[in-house]
Protein backbone atom coordinates (compact mmCIF):
# COMPACT_ATOMS: atom_id res chain seq x y z
CA UNK A 1 0.00 0.00 0.00
CA UNK A 2 1.86 3.62 -0.59
CA UNK A 3 2.07 6.13 1.58
CA UNK A 4 -0.43 8.32 0.75
CA UNK A 5 -3.06 5.47 0.48
CA UNK A 6 -2.55 4.68 4.06
CA UNK A 7 -2.90 7.89 5.21
CA UNK A 8 -6.41 8.63 3.05
CA UNK A 9 -7.83 5.16 5.11
CA UNK A 10 -6.33 6.54 8.05
CA UNK A 11 -8.01 9.79 8.04
CA UNK A 12 -11.74 8.17 7.01
CA UNK A 13 -11.29 6.42 9.95
CA UNK A 14 -10.39 9.63 11.82
CA UNK A 15 -13.01 11.61 10.68
CA UNK A 16 -15.68 8.96 10.86
CA UNK A 17 -15.02 8.39 14.63
CA UNK A 18 -15.03 11.88 14.88
CA UNK A 19 -11.32 11.82 17.14
CA UNK A 20 -11.08 15.26 15.41
CA UNK A 21 -13.38 17.02 18.29
CA UNK A 22 -10.21 16.77 20.82
CA UNK A 23 -8.24 19.15 18.46
CA UNK A 24 -10.93 21.65 17.94
CA UNK A 25 -10.16 25.06 18.40
CA UNK A 26 -10.12 28.15 16.50
CA UNK A 27 -7.35 30.24 14.45
CA UNK A 28 -6.20 32.68 17.11
CA UNK A 29 -3.09 31.16 19.37
CA UNK A 30 -4.51 31.30 22.76
CA UNK A 31 -1.08 32.31 24.36
CA UNK A 32 -0.53 34.27 22.07
CA UNK A 33 2.53 33.02 21.05
CA UNK A 34 4.55 32.18 17.15
CA UNK A 35 6.91 29.92 17.28
CA UNK A 36 9.83 29.51 14.51
CA UNK A 37 11.15 26.34 14.91
CA UNK A 38 13.31 23.65 12.86
CA UNK A 39 11.18 20.80 10.94
CA UNK A 40 13.33 18.41 12.80
CA UNK A 41 11.38 15.13 13.03
CA UNK A 42 12.68 14.98 16.63
CA UNK A 43 10.70 18.27 17.48
CA UNK A 44 7.03 17.13 16.29
CA UNK A 45 6.30 15.96 19.75
CA UNK A 46 8.98 17.78 21.98
CA UNK A 47 9.00 21.07 21.12
CA UNK A 48 5.44 21.51 22.41
CA UNK A 49 5.48 18.86 25.25
CA UNK A 50 8.80 20.05 26.56
CA UNK A 51 7.20 23.69 26.08
CA UNK A 52 4.02 23.02 27.57
CA UNK A 53 1.88 23.78 24.87
CA UNK A 54 -1.41 22.20 23.62
CA UNK A 55 -3.17 22.10 20.41
CA UNK A 56 -4.16 25.80 19.95
CA UNK A 57 -1.86 27.48 22.18
CA UNK A 58 0.22 28.62 19.86
CA UNK A 59 1.39 28.85 16.05
CA UNK A 60 3.78 26.88 14.94
CA UNK A 61 6.39 27.89 11.49
CA UNK A 62 8.91 25.04 10.69
CA UNK A 63 11.40 25.31 8.65
CA UNK A 64 14.92 24.06 7.73
CA UNK A 65 17.44 25.15 10.87
CA UNK A 66 14.66 28.21 11.50
CA UNK A 67 16.57 30.32 9.83
CA UNK A 68 15.49 33.31 8.24
CA UNK A 69 17.44 33.15 4.66
CA UNK A 70 15.24 36.63 3.84
CA UNK A 71 14.15 39.39 5.87
CA UNK A 72 10.91 39.98 3.73
CA UNK A 73 10.27 36.05 2.52
CA UNK A 74 7.68 34.02 3.71
CA UNK A 75 8.69 33.16 7.05
CA UNK A 76 8.86 36.84 8.33
CA UNK A 77 5.36 37.31 6.63
CA UNK A 78 4.33 34.77 8.55
CA UNK A 79 5.25 36.01 11.81
CA UNK A 80 3.80 39.52 10.88
CA UNK A 81 1.00 37.93 10.00
CA UNK A 82 0.70 36.11 13.07
CA UNK A 83 1.47 39.85 14.83
CA UNK A 84 -1.06 41.73 13.38
CA UNK A 85 -3.72 39.26 12.30
CA UNK A 86 -4.00 36.87 15.15
CA UNK A 87 -3.09 38.26 17.87
CA UNK A 88 0.46 36.85 18.85
CA UNK A 89 1.99 39.45 21.76
CA UNK A 90 5.60 37.51 21.69
CA UNK A 91 7.86 34.88 19.63
CA UNK A 92 9.79 32.50 19.95
CA UNK A 93 13.07 31.03 17.78
CA UNK A 94 13.99 27.58 18.76
CA UNK A 95 16.97 25.94 16.93
CA UNK A 96 18.27 22.83 18.16
CA UNK A 97 21.45 20.79 19.25
CA UNK A 98 22.50 17.81 16.45
CA UNK A 99 20.73 20.39 13.29
CA UNK A 100 21.26 18.89 9.78
CA UNK A 101 21.63 22.56 8.85
CA UNK A 102 24.49 22.80 11.13
CA UNK A 103 27.41 22.27 8.46
CA UNK A 104 25.41 21.51 5.76
CA UNK A 105 27.66 21.39 2.56
CA UNK A 106 26.01 23.01 -0.12
CA UNK A 107 28.38 21.34 -3.08
CA UNK A 108 27.25 17.85 -1.44
CA UNK A 109 23.54 18.97 -2.15
CA UNK A 110 24.30 20.40 -5.36
CA UNK A 111 25.89 17.34 -5.89
CA UNK A 112 23.17 14.84 -4.91
CA UNK A 113 20.57 17.18 -7.04
CA UNK A 114 22.69 16.16 -10.00
CA UNK A 115 22.37 12.88 -9.78
CA UNK A 116 18.78 12.96 -9.35
CA UNK A 117 18.35 14.31 -12.58
CA UNK A 118 18.91 17.96 -12.12
CA UNK A 119 20.68 19.36 -15.02
CA UNK A 120 23.93 21.09 -15.24
CA UNK A 121 21.57 23.63 -17.90
CA UNK A 122 19.55 24.04 -14.91
CA UNK A 123 21.95 24.55 -12.60
CA UNK A 124 23.67 27.50 -15.28
CA UNK A 125 20.55 28.82 -15.44
CA UNK A 126 20.42 29.39 -12.21
CA UNK A 127 23.15 31.05 -11.73
CA UNK A 128 23.49 33.27 -14.66
CA UNK A 129 20.01 34.83 -13.20
CA UNK A 130 22.21 36.09 -9.84
CA UNK A 131 20.78 32.77 -7.92
CA UNK A 132 24.01 31.64 -5.97
CA UNK A 133 23.38 28.06 -4.67
CA UNK A 134 26.00 27.65 -2.33
CA UNK A 135 24.76 30.88 -0.28
CA UNK A 136 21.55 29.63 -0.81
CA UNK A 137 21.46 26.42 0.64
CA UNK A 138 24.71 27.12 3.18
CA UNK A 139 23.88 25.96 6.83
CA UNK A 140 25.14 27.70 10.00
CA UNK A 141 28.24 26.30 12.42
CA UNK A 142 27.12 27.31 15.81
CA UNK A 143 22.95 26.83 16.70
CA UNK A 144 23.15 29.70 19.15
CA UNK A 145 24.55 32.07 17.00
CA UNK A 146 21.81 31.23 13.99
CA UNK A 147 19.18 31.65 16.78
CA UNK A 148 20.50 34.52 17.91
CA UNK A 149 20.46 36.17 14.38
CA UNK A 150 17.48 34.83 13.49
CA UNK A 151 15.94 36.62 16.35
CA UNK A 152 18.25 40.18 15.55
CA UNK A 153 16.50 39.91 11.73
CA UNK A 154 12.80 40.14 13.46
CA UNK A 155 13.21 42.39 16.30
CA UNK A 156 14.94 44.79 13.75
CA UNK A 157 12.59 44.16 10.98
CA UNK A 158 10.87 47.51 10.06
CA UNK A 159 7.53 46.27 10.36
CA UNK A 160 8.18 44.15 13.22
CA UNK A 161 6.72 46.40 16.42
CA UNK A 162 8.73 47.21 18.68
CA UNK A 163 7.06 46.09 21.84
CA UNK A 164 6.98 42.29 20.55
CA UNK A 165 9.41 40.53 22.94
CA UNK A 166 11.71 37.98 20.25
CA UNK A 167 13.23 35.16 22.98
CA UNK A 168 15.63 32.08 21.43
CA UNK A 169 15.84 28.86 22.41
CA UNK A 170 18.06 25.95 21.96
CA UNK A 171 16.23 22.59 22.32
CA UNK A 172 18.26 19.24 23.42
CA UNK A 173 16.27 16.68 20.90
CA UNK A 174 16.90 13.99 23.28
CA UNK A 175 16.19 15.44 26.51
CA UNK A 176 14.09 18.26 25.58
CA UNK A 177 16.21 20.52 27.60
CA UNK A 178 15.91 24.32 26.78
CA UNK A 179 18.66 26.85 27.00
CA UNK A 180 18.00 30.24 26.62
CA UNK A 181 19.95 32.13 23.76
CA UNK A 182 17.99 35.66 24.20
CA UNK A 183 15.81 37.20 26.59
CA UNK A 184 13.22 39.16 25.03
CA UNK A 185 12.37 41.14 27.97
CA UNK A 186 15.98 42.15 28.75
Amino acid sequence: MSLLKEILNHNEQFVEKKEYETFQTDKFPDKKLVILSCMDTRLVELLPKALNFKNGDVKIIKNAGAVIAHPFGSIVRSLIVAVYELGAEEIIVVGHHDCGMSGMDPQRTIQSMKERGISEDTLSTLEHSGINLHTWLEGFKDVSQNVAHSVSIIQNHPLMPREVPVHGLVIDPGTGKLDVVVNGYK
